[in-house]
């Protein structure tokens, strides 16, 4: 059992290392934010098609349940694209820590969507993840994009959760991912019809680096992760999930900075800023369970 166990943690931290890398592909891979995000929704959507027919998975359910599914893809198919422009407009250092501020947002998205009063704590927190926000910003100011973009990232990446957590519930969550991955292939379609040169054959014609990265990025990334982090929340607490993915950045950074050494040199405010934020997100990750520890025992 104790075995067992090792084992499902380890592939826990396993599936947070691939988050991670996420980041990495996202700087290795050329194309710009929106054609990327297109090519990693598509893949993924066929091969969770795949997956499905394999489990002989129905992917019949109400009309009104696709509609949310829908929402939901478009909004994380603009947190992807919100993502990867981030990275594109500064570096992954910069990014993954602005994403790290979806715990903050999180604070005041879900008691609108749960009901429930936003904790004192909270704010405080929040403020303190601002103040890191400024720190960075006070020497990082030729990333002011990147920053907003990122910060843009972690609010769809927020509102996606929000809205999957009540979505769960009642669907199987690869029939989920499905629709959510072809309405979003959908909305970027349309928006690339009508604001840009359209599928023309350019669109198509990738470098062989691209098409390995996109496949990497669609497989492992995308559907294996989501697949397999399923299972793992079976055998280990939502809070041990949630906090491990709270170090998705960390290992990200630290990736980056072995990879791209020069790229990812950042101040020292930067670093300072950072660890505020990554502290208040963990700490805040502690203290919900301790709550949630003291509810259940009373």
């Amino acid at each position: 059992m104790q075995n067992v166990k090792l084992i499902n943690y380890l592939h826990l931290h396993f599936l947070v290392l691939i988050a991670g890398f996420t980041a990495i592909l996202g700087e290795l891979i050329s194309l710009e934010a929106i054609p990327l995000v297109w090519y990693r929704m598509t893949i993924a959507g066929v091969l969770m098609f795949i997956f499905i027919k394999l489990k002989k998975t129905t992917l019949k359910v109400p009309l009104k349940a696709i509609i949310r599914f829908s929402i939901a893809g478009i909004i994380i198919a603009l947190h992807w694209i919100t993502f990867f422009a981030a990275i594109k407009a500064s570096n992954i250092s910069i990014t993954l820590a602005m994403f790290s501020t979806g715990a903050f947002f999180a604070s005041f998205i879900e008691p609108l969507f749960y009901k429930r009063k936003i904790i004192a704590y909270e704010i405080v927190f929040g403020c303190i993840v601002i103040f890191g926000i400024i720190l960075i910003t006070q020497t990082e100011l030729r990333y002011i994009l990147g920053i907003a973009l990122g910060i843009s990232s972690a609010l769809f990446s927020t509102l996606f959760a929000v809205l999957n957590g009540k979505f769960v519930k009642d669907y199987k969550p690869s029939v989920i991912s499905f629709y959510e991955f072809v309405s979003g292939v959908l909305f970027i379609s349309i928006f690339i019809v009508f604001t840009g040169d359209g599928f023309d054959k350019s669109y198509f014609q990738l470098t062989n680096s691209d098409w390995i990265y996109l496949f990497i990025l669609a497989s492992i990334c995308t559907a294996y992760a989501f697949i397999a982090s399923v299972y793992v929340m079976k055998v280990i607490s939502p809070y041990t999930v949630v906090l491990s993915y709270n170090l998705e950045p960390i290992y990200g950074i630290f990736l980056a900075v072995i990879l791209f050494p020069e790229k990812e040199h950042m101040s020292s405010n930067f670093y300072y800023g950072a660890l505020v934020i990554f502290s208040t997100i963990l700490l805040n990750a502690i203290l919900k369970n301790i709550r949630f520890l003291k509810r259940k025992r009373s």
